[in-house]
């Protein structure tokens, strides 16, 4: 239990330690934000989409960036302008964060579920070594006298 703890608590270190930046903090660049924007008309990511409004819209991105806005007002104005679906990501909150949570709970329960299988075999593969009982003498001379007539 111990070890399952520490070894939680050391996973959260780490997920702490390599978590991005306040968006406020971090100055922001046309290619961070290109990826994270889906293209109205392609249905593709603007970083891959080749179309004149995706050409549009990476003009408006581009102005929102001269203007100084941050990467999440930037995506809060074109979720505005355009709904939501404007984003490659569906928002984390209302039922939209079921698409985060699904997966996860998903795997997780995956997870569980081998540690649980791998247990029962590993221990029923070693109930079966030990009830094994020894052959009494009429099968061992059953057995032999079945090799001998196979030529063994």
């Amino acid at each position: 239990m111990q070890r399952t703890l520490k070894a939680s608590a050391a996973c959260l270190l780490v997920l702490v330690a390599l978590a991005p930046a306040s968006p406020a903090l971090a100055q922001v660049s046309f290619p961070d934000i290109e990826d994270e924007v889906m293209c109205d008309t392609c249905n593709v990511p603007l970083n891959i989409a080749e179309s004149p409004r995706a050409d549009q819209l990476r003009r408006e991105i581009n102005k929102l960036i001269a203007r100084g806005e941050t990467k999440s007002q930037i995506k809060s104005t074109l979720s505005g302008r355009y709904g939501p679906a404007i984003l490659a990501l569906p928002p984390a909150s209302g039922f939209s964060l079921s698409a985060y949570l699904v997966p996860l709970a998903v795997a997780i329960g995956l997870l569980l579920l081998g540690i649980v299988l791998l247990r029962r075999w590993r221990r029923s593969g070693r109930g079966d070594q030990r009830d094994e009982a020894p052959l009494d003498e009429k099968d061992s001379n059953r057995i032999d006298d079945e090799l001998e007539r196979f030529g063994r």
